[in-house]
């Protein structure tokens, strides 16, 4: 299960989303979450579920690895799913238990829920997987240098964001030997109940922070060593340059608005 969690990962490519902007690629995946929200009937789902395929196979990473990649996630989007079906009422009945009832307009909006859910996961994870984590910290800082003007620490911020997206696929990684340790010892994670399963996780948690803290001392060790002091008088190897496939990006993402728009009113 660890080693499906594709979040924070990245894989090297060519394709058109890799090459642009990570200044774009951000900016866009942020007003994509932002703009889903005006979905509000099938059509304007089906356009971003459209949008989404169509971007993804311009990244050339397989919708295969996307699907296994929101595996580890499906439990937390049922959960929230059936609350949405029990709880909401209106439109035609078609169970009733005290409270809890289903109905015409719970089932639609459990559906919507669902590919809102699964639409944020798709493009979220695409902007990790096509964008490299030093690109994606100077973007990140780019962004944020306007706070400046109110002593905000850009750099430390794109920093920290930046080392927690790297060190996603590292954890699960660790946690997965350390799982498979535990099953040579005998141990069994998916024996007995709830609790009992929750139990058989602690003897996981210990050895994971130890040796998270330990790469954390290393890192803060190996940056000191290579005179890091803060991003004051630092100049950039890689520098950044918007291009015209960046300008297209952000008109696309302007007539999608205008017709999600269409079709809300």
């Amino acid at each position: 299960m660890m080693d499906k969690l594709i979040f924070g990962r990245y894989i090297p490519g060519d394709s058109l989303i890799h090459n642009m902007d990570p200044r774009a690629k951000l900016m866009t995946s942020f007003y994509f979450i932002g703009i889903i929200f005006l979905c509000n009937n099938w059509q304007s789902y089906l356009l971003m579920f459209t949008f989404t395929v169509a971007v993804i196979v311009l990244s050339k990473v397989s919708i295969k690895f996307f699907i296994r990649g929101v595996k580890p996630l499906i439990w937390l989007i049922l959960f929230t799913v059936i609350l949405q079906v029990l709880f909401t009422t209106g439109g035609r009945e078609y169970f009733r238990f005290g409270i809890i009832a289903i109905t015409e307009l719970g089932l639609m909006n459990g559906a919507f829920i669902f590919c809102r859910f699964v639409l944020i996961i798709f493009m979220s994870t695409l902007l990790t997987l096509t964008t490299p984590p030093l690109a994606l910290s100077d973007a990140i800082e780019y962004l944020l240098r306007p706070l400046k003007v109110v002593r905000f620490p850009a750099h430390e911020v794109s920093l920290m964001l930046s080392i927690a997206l790297r060190f996603v696929p590292t954890l699960m990684d660790e946690t997965e030997k350390i799982m498979n340790a535990q099953r040579a010892r005998g141990v069994d994670f998916g024996e007995g109940n709830l609790a009992q399963r929750m139990k058989a996780i602690v003897p996981l948690l210990i050895p994971l922070f130890v040796s998270s803290f330990n790469r954390a001392e290393d890192l803060a060790i190996a940056m000191e060593a290579r005179g890091y002091q803060g991003g004051e008088g630092r100049t950039k190897y890689r520098v950044l340059h918007w291009q015209g496939r960046d300008t297209l990006a952000v008109l696309i993402y302007a007539l999608l608005t205008v017709a999600l728009v269409y079709l809300r009113y």
